[in-house]
């Protein structure tokens, strides 16, 4: 991701970590010198963070919240390397994230092996499945009580079933990392709400709370807008009587009270810890309710921008290689809002609007409205990025699409899924009713229903097909674990633990999956093609996210998207057919801008030679093809499948 790694390692075309000069660990020294010099705050910057201070809590408390933050912002700058500093200095932000770049999404042990820490095995599975990925997306590690880590009670500690610090440090050593910032709520168990509920006056405004329920009214609770069917207020015994208190995912989930200076003072604290610890990316979980008003929807609230406004001023004044990634499962238009301008915000947000929109797209067998809305799919600069995901820890969320594709076709995908084994879960409307917020189900059984009879090796080039868009795409793709290896519903799960995201975290046994992934027989070593397709795209500058692109209408049954180069010196037409039929295209070579006549897919090898203008093209069901021009005179090049090895 950043340009201020060097000397570490990177995955390359063989699949092995190998020497680098992109990568470098990012961890910072365990005790701060204050030998060098201190961080100098340029007076523009301050102003500027000051400025968001008084926004959020006037004149008076921002005075006295600023020295505060100066102070925190030294103190982490004192432990942060030399060399660091200096190759920051030289930091591109338009070489932030490039086509090399694969976020892995995983839980830090989905996958165990017996007599190990998790985070050791994970860290095995670098050299092997995960080496076509150089990001790793670990889900909170800390400890926790409820909803698989989300639930944090403590922030500043790594859970220690999983492994340490340490072996935090040592993913760093080949991968970058991105951590959850967790900062939208607390578990009740944690040591701030048990002081909260002791009655120490220090944390009297952590949490938002009331004497009784009824001080929040009907109307405002009408006007809450959050993803839970569950009540807004739980009721605890405090040392001073029952107290209710805000709660917008769980009872085990307190919100933190962000209109306290003191609260927002020590999340940023927390967020440049995860960066000591070797943190290349921040995501920030739930970031739609960090800040709540009764009255309003408490969702995207000005104040809310404000905040991750001002957790980009500190990145970029301290730690300027450092990405920012907001996780808001709202209405498109509403998600890329957290981009700010371009420049003063999120670097990069969820596109929640795809998951959805390729999963209608294999339903219908029609790409006609993937095509219309990644057509108009545009980044308000060069240095944001869309990540482009297409299955996760949680599920197929439906509010992405709310606009952009009619609710029939909707309820149409919400049927299907559940002939192919899925749940949905449901939040509760302004009016009062429930409506379904998200499909539970793994990407494989989306994709394919378990009774029908199909051939193993059609489900798997379906499974591929679906993936493969995410790869081309402008933007930065991501993968989880799961879908990544082809796992089914697991049924079992959901039955055990009551909850419908449990059919798509199952635990995994290290030596099976090895096993899996060597045996020629196994539905994972045909998956293994997929490797090939990121290798592909690490290769081609084509698919650096900076670079434009444009996407073709040529059949409703192919999804094409023609990818450039930022120099525009390289161009690949990515097309996947989205159907179960055999699809004849014509492609005018007006509409890629290039006139050679000879072109050649650097997934196969294949070559083709255009006729009168264009070239004829028969993709046989789920076929994927990213062909590139032969420039005249330049010799074929002797193209191998890549492969993940």
């Amino acid at each position: 991701m950043s340009a201020s790694r060097t000397m570490g390692k990177e995955p390359n075309p063989t699949g092995k970590a190998v020497s680098s000069e992109r990568y470098a660990k990012t961890v910072h020294a365990p005790e701060p010198d204050y030998f060098r010099p201190l961080l100098e705050i340029p007076p523009g910057t301050r102003d500027r963070m000051f400025g968001r201070l008084r926004r959020l809590y006037g004149e008076e408390a921002a005075n006295g919240a600023m020295p505060e933050l100066e102070r925190i912002l030294k103190v982490y700058y004192a432990h942060k390397p030399p060399e660091l500093i200096e190759r920051d200095k030289t930091f591109d932000p338009l070489e932030r994230f490039t086509e090399k770049d694969v976020i892995l999404i995983t839980y830090g042990d989905l996958v165990r092996n017996e007599g190990e820490p998790p985070l050791h095995t994970l860290f095995k599975l670098c050299d092997t499945i995960l080496s076509a990925v150089n990001t790793l997306h670990i889900l909170p590690f800390f400890p926790s009580s409820s909803d698989r880590g989300f639930s944090i009670m403590d922030f500043e500690t790594v859970d220690p079933h999983l492994g340490s610090w340490s072996d935090i440090e040592e993913l760093d050593e080949s991968r970058q990392l991105m951590f959850d910032g967790v900062f939208n709520h607390v578990s009740s168990k944690s040591s701030y709400f048990q002081g909260f509920l002791n009655g120490d006056p220090y944390l009297k405004d952590v949490f938002i709370s009331y004497r009784s329920p009824d001080e929040l009214t009907e109307e405002q609770r009408e006007r809450i807008r959050r993803p839970r069917t569950s009540d807004i207020l739980t009721r605890f015994q405090s040392i001073n009587g029952p107290v209710y208190v805000w709660t917008t995912f769980s009872p085990d989930q307190i919100d933190l009270n962000f209109k306290s200076p003191d609260v927002l003072l020590r999340i940023i604290d927390i967020l440049l810890l995860y960066i000591r610890h070797g943190a290349d990316i921040i995501r920030l979980d739930a970031a739609t309710y960090l800040w709540a008003e009764p009255g309003t929807s408490c969702a995207s609230l000005e104040e809310t921008h404000e905040i991750i406004k001002l957790f980009r001023d500190v990145l970029d004044l301290v730690a300027p290689g450092v990405a920012l990634i907001t996780e808001t499962n709202v209405p498109h238009e509403e998600n890329v809002s957290y981009f700010g301008n371009g420049h003063d915000e999120a670097h990069m947000v969820y596109n929640f609007a795809l998951p959805p929109l390729i999963l209608h797209t294999f339903y219908s067998e029609d790409s006609t409205a993937l095509s219309e809305w990644a057509k108009g799919l545009e980044a308000p600069s060069k240095t944001t990025h869309f990540f482009n995901f297409l299955d996760s820890h949680d599920g197929f969320g439906l509010l992405g699409v709310r606009d952009i594709l009619p609710q029939e076709a909707i309820d149409a995908m919400i049927r299907r899924a559940e002939e192919h084994g899925g749940l949905v879960s449901y939040r509760t409307s302004r009016h009062g009713v429930e409506v379904p917020y998200e499909i539970n189900i793994t990407l494989f059984s989306a994709l394919n229903r378990e009774d029908v009879g199909e051939d193993m090796d059609l489900q798997v080039k379906r499974l591929l097909a679906a993936r493969s868009i995410t790869l081309v795409l402008k933007g930065v793709p991501g993968v989880y674990l799961l879908g990544l290896i082809g796992k089914r519903n697991d049924v079992k799960a959901v039955m055990a633990t009551r909850s419908n995201r449990a059919i798509n975290r199952t635990i995994l046994d290290y030596k099976t999956l090895m096993e899996a992934w060597n045996d020629p027989t196994n539905k994972l070593y045909r998956i293994r093609e997929l490797g090939g397709y990121g290798i592909a795209r690490m290769q081609h500058r084509a698919f650096h996210p900076v670079g434009p692109q444009k996407v073709l209408f040529l059949s409703p049954q192919v999804f094409a998207v023609l990818r450039s180069s930022p120099e525009g010196d390289e161009q690949i037409l990515a097309i996947v057919n989205v159907t179960n039929r055999p699809c004849d295209l014509e492609v005018p070579l007006g509409e890629t801008g290039r006139d050679e006549a000879r072109w050649v897919d650097i997934l196969s090898g294949k070559k083709w030679t255009a006729d009168g203008g264009s070239l004829s093209l028969r993709l046989q069901p789920y076929d994927v093809t990213w062909i590139m021009p032969l420039a005249d005179g330049v010799e074929e090049p002797d193209l191998k499948p890549p492969r993940w090895d």
